[in-house]
Order: C-alpha cells, then sequence, then structure tokens
C-alpha cells in the first residue's frame, strides 16, 4: 500500500476511535487519499460523510455539525485557496469556541515556491485563530513507528481542539502534504471489511484511542460579591450551564443564543436604561454583544461588573475595562424590592411590547413582530438559528423566551457568512426539525449553502425563513441611518440587489413560498426537507418604528 492511502486510513481511523461521528469533504486532486478513506469508512457505517462543492460554506456546515453535537468535526478540503476558504468559519470557532478540524491537503514542501499549480504556503495560514497548528510528514514507507507517530499527532490535534490544556475548545489546522500516487493500488481500493487494509498496523484493541487524553475538568472560585446587592446578570453566547436557582430571583437579560434564554426576563434589553432599576452591581456570564445598552451598562464606573466565564476557559469579556474580578456565579439572595421592581416593570414593558406589536405602532419594523410570532409557532424539541444582524436582535427585543427550543447563532465574529451552512450542519445534528430566520443579505452570502451537496446527501428538517427587505436593514439603526446621510444611505449603505428569492430557491431545490401570514409556516416539523419562506418587507421604517416603539414602554414605566 503506498503511503498516501496508508496515512489516510489511519488518520480517518483514529479519527473515528476517538469519537468522530462526522465529517465534510470537499472535492479535489491532492486531498484524494482521504477522500477515499472518508469515503471507505461510510461504507463501513463508523462515520457520516457530508460532501460539498463549496469550500466556505462545508466550512460552516462542518462548525453547525460540531455546534449541535458538541463533537469535533473535521472538514477536508485539497490545497490552494481551497485553503484559505475556510478562515472565516475557521475565525467563528476560534471565537465561539467550537472544536472544528481543518484537514487541508498540500503539495509536498519542495514545491512550494516553484510555481506549482495549486501550491501556496499553507502551513501557519491562520495564524493565531487555530489553537493548534501543524502537519503530518510526507508519507514514506509505512512502518510501525510512523504510524504510532501519525495516530500520536492525531490525538493531540483533537485535544488541542477540546481545549484540552491550552485554553477554550477551538479550530486546529493540521496539514497533510501529499506525494503520488495519490489513489490506492487496485487491491486496496477494492471494498472490504478493513478500513485500514493488509500491511498497515492497527490501532489499539477494542477500537480505543492510540493516546487517552481525558476532557479538560476547569472550575473558578466564587466571585468575591455582595449576593445581598442589588444584582442584575448578563448573559451572552457562552458562559456557565444555565441554573437558575443561582440567581435567586435577581433579574436576568439573556441573550437568546444563551443556554440561560429561558429564564430571563421577556423585555429586559427594554429596561436597562431605566434609572429606577440601576444595579449596584452586574455579573456577566459568557459573552453578550447584542445591544448597546448593555455596553453602557458596563462601562458605568458606579456599578461593580464580575464576569463568569464558564468552565472552558473562554477570555472573560470586559470590553470598557470595567470587570473586578473573574469566577464563578455564587448563589444571590438579592432584596425583594429590587426583584419586585425589575418583574412589575417586565411585565408592563411586556404588555405594551405586545400592544405596539400588534396594533401597528411597529409596523414599520415587520421583523420584531415575526420574530415574536416566529419563536412562539417552533414545536418543543425544535432547534432556532439566527442570523446576525437584525433577527437575532429582533428575537431578543421581542420574542417571549421559552423552554424547549434550542437556540443557536454564530456569535463568535458575528459575521453573516456562512449561515445557511452553518444551520443545515445543525439540523443534520439535531434530533429534531430546525428552523432559521435570516435575512436577505445573509442569505445571499451564503447561496452555495443553498445548493447542498447533491442527490447523494441526507437533506436536513431546515425551514429558511427570509426577512426580505432587499438590503442591509439594520443600517437604518445606527449613526448611517440618520438623514444627514440619506443622500448616500442606499448606495453605500442599504445596498439592494432586486434578487428573486423564490426563483433562487427554487433553483437550487428548495420548495418556496411567499408568506401567507399563517404562522404555522414559520415552523419546521419532522419530514418537512428543505423549505424556504419568504416574508417581503420594507425597511424605510425601521428607524422611526424603533423609536416609537422605546416612547410607547417608556410610556408605560412611566
Amino acid at each position: 500500500m503506498n503511503g498516501s492511502t496508508a496515512q489516510a486510513r489511519v488518520l480517518v481511523d483514529e479519527l473515528v476511535r476517538a469519537g468522530v461521528t462526522d465529517a465534510v469533504l470537499c472535492p479535489g486532486s491532492r486531498n484524494a487519499p482521504p477522500a477515499l478513506a472518508l469515503a471507505r469508512a461510510e461504507e463501513l457505517g463508523l462515520v457520516g460523510l457530508h460532501v460539498r462543492t463549496d469550500e466556505r460554506a462545508a466550512g460552516f456546515l462542518a462548525l453547525g455539525l460540531s455546534l449541535a453535537s458538541g463533537r469535533p468535526v473535521p472538514v477536508v478540503v485539497t490545497s490552494g485557496t481551497a485553503v484559505a476558504n475556510l478562515h472565516p468559519a475557521v475565525l467563528e470557532a476560534a471565537h465561539a469556541g467550537v472544536p472544528l478540524l481543518a484537514l487541508t491537503a498540500d503539495r509536498p514542501p519542495e514545491l512550494v515556491g516553484t510555481g506549482a499549480s495549486q501550491t501556496i504556503a499553507q502551513s501557519g495560514l491562520f495564524g493565531p485563530a487555530v489553537r493548534w497548528s501543524g502537519s503530518l510528514a510526507v508519507p514514506g514507507a509505512v512502518t510501525d513507528a510512523e504510524v504510532r507517530r501519525w495516530r500520536a499527532t492525531v490525538a493531540r490535534v483533537l485535544a488541542a481542539a477540546a481545549g484540552t490544556g491550552s485554553g477554550a475548545p477551538g479550530p486546529v489546522h493540521l496539514d497533510l502534504p501529499y506525494t503520488e500516487p495519490l489513489v490506492p493500488e487496485t487491491e486496496d481500493a477494492a471494498p472490504g471489511s478493513d478500513l485500514l487494509g493488509p500491511g498497515v498496523p492497527p490501532g489499539r484493541d477494542g477500537g480505543e484511542p492510540w493516546t487517552a487524553v481525558p476532557p479538560p475538568v476547569r472550575s473558578l472560585p466564587p466571585l468575591p460579591l455582595d449576593p445581598a446587592a442589588r444584582t442584575l446578570v448578563i448573559a451572552g453566547s457562552g458562559g456557565p450551564a444555565a441554573d437558575p436557582a443561582r440567581l435567586g430571583g435577581a433579574p436576568l437579560v439573556a441573550e437568546p443564543s444563551s443556554g440561560w434564554w429561558p429564564h430571563a426576563l421577556r423585555s429586559g434589553p427594554w429596561l436597562l436604561d431605566r434609572p429606577e432599576l440601576r444595579p449596584s452591581q452586574v455579573v456577566v456570564l459568557g459573552r453578550p454583544t447584542l445591544h448597546r445598552a448593555v455596553a453602557a451598562l458596563l462601562a458605568d464606573p458606579a456599578v461593580a461588573v464580575h464576569a463568569d466565564p464558564g468552565p472552558h476557559g473562554a477570555p472573560w469579556t470586559d470590553v470598557p475595562g470595567t470587570v473586578r474580578a473573574v469566577g464563578s456565579l455564587p448563589h444571590l439572595t438579592p432584596p425583594d424590592d429590587w426583584t419586585w421592581a425589575w418583574s412589575a416593570a417586565d411585565r408592563t414593558a411586556a404588555k405594551a411590547l405586545d400592544t405596539a406589536l400588534d396594533d401597528g405602532t411597529a409596523d414599520g419594523a415587520p421583523g420584531l413582530r415575526l420574530a415574536r410570532d416566529l419563536v412562539r409557532a417552533q414545536p418543543d424539541g425544535g432547534q432556532l438559528v439566527l442570523g446576525s444582524s437584525n433577527p437575532v436582535r429582533d428575537v431578543a427585543l421581542a420574542a417571549a423566551p421559552r423552554d424547549g427550543l434550542v437556540v443557536r447563532a454564530n456569535r463568535g465574529v458575528a459575521g453573516i457568512d456562512g449561515t445557511v451552512s452553518t444551520a443545515a450542519g445543525a439540523a443534520l445534528a439535531h434530533d429534531g426539525p430546525t428552523t432559521l430566520l435570516l435575512g436577505d443579505l445573509t442569505l445571499l452570502h451564503d447561496t452555495t449553502g443553498l445548493v447542498g451537496g447533491g442527490p447523494a446527501e441526507p437533506d436536513p428538517d431546515l425551514t429558511v425563513v427570509v426577512l426580505d427587505d432587499d438590503g442591509g436593514g439594520i443600517f437604518h439603526l445606527l449613526e448611517q441611518g440618520g438623514p444627514e446621510h440619506a443622500h448616500a444611505f442606499e448606495r453605500v449603505f442599504g445596498t439592494p440587489t432586486g434578487v428573486d428569492l423564490l426563483g433562487l430557491a427554487r433553483a437550487t431545490g428548495w420548495a418556496a413560498a411567499d408568506w401567507t401570514g399563517d404562522p404555522a409556516e414559520l415552523a419546521a416539523w419532522p419530514g418537512s426537507g428543505r423549505r424556504l419562506v419568504r416574508v417581503a418587507a420594507a425597511r424605510s421604517g425601521l428607524r422611526d418604528a424603533h423609536a416609537a416603539l422605546r416612547r410607547t414602554v417608556a410610556a408605560a414605566l412611566a
């Protein structure tokens, strides 16, 4: 057996032994050895293989698979610019703490810099974004010593992805330089009951990984705060596992992608600037990124800020430099009048918000009502993936937190690329249907994510709900959306495209239709397959509608 084939089969065998259940592959010539090894492993029922033709979409598909499964997922690509197209997903995985394995085929080192086709300097390409970066040696003779090194390297790669001994989980990069021949000899290519084939030393007996690496166990001491003080808890993505008993009734403002969201106040983001509700201390769980009112509160020098980044070794969030201590959330015992004031304000604001969403006050911000109704419509056991920009904020501002629904979002870097592919990966790894809420520009950023992998690939039960306001709605709510910039707004911020999203979806094999207004159309269900629901909207009234809602909530609280 040639060295490239043997090394690739050992690599896949060791990944399977370590618990990898899914892999994503893009077609190419130089990555033929791992491609054929993965195909053989799939035939043997050892791994679920997902084939995609676009590397950027493949990277985010692997990201979504890892997000929903909690397991490391490799994405295997050929050499050259194929590797560079993984960079957006690698960056998201780095900042979100997702164990993504970038396995990149390469030319042998002596060809780099010689003008060889499809050859770049791949080693170290991802820089500090990866937890570990290295390469296997160009495979030569298949010896016991070489196979041991290959297996030991795989163990080190997986440990780095899991964050063992080196901080938070995250992406890793293993470069795989191969020389020809890139395909197995005839007898080695034939299907069989053994992944490795004759002449390749096996791994540990019993299917155990070559090097047993225990999962990281980390604990933080309790935060040195006054548990009886007027405490507000703010939760973002990541952070410690939800334990509402620790709150002792303290008000909780949580972003939808936080595991704490089901226990949060409905209208918390609308109440953060109320003087009568100003806390004396704040505990930040995970990494909140959505609300400017949160940023302003954390920057207030009169408020004592503490952080609990969770047990995975992630850095604590401290944009304004105000965090006084890092530790674990202790049991809080806030004053009764404090918890009552927040609860009463939340009930009042929520009632005013719902009334405004239903009476036309918020018609200029259709995404808010859509977000509220969409969250309500999801079945128990479902999964909701939220696009960046307005959709995740609309859910945070308008939807009622609820149990029975897993909510995910790419909040590591909060980009809009790869969102369809992330949702598809999460759907394939989730035991239940998935709905994705996103905007039209976010959809267009991942058009190849709509393509999927072709008729041989499994279809997820994924309903994509796209708010089509033909452009960048979020910019209406920022400084550049002010009237003084109206002369240039549409050209450089609004950026309408005029794309027929229903035609695009149908051309790539999706069932697609305009929303009729029935909330049931906003949810996926088992066996629903790939569906796209387009919600047509205008964005010109966004700024005024949000201002009107703020006035309405403030008036109700007054």
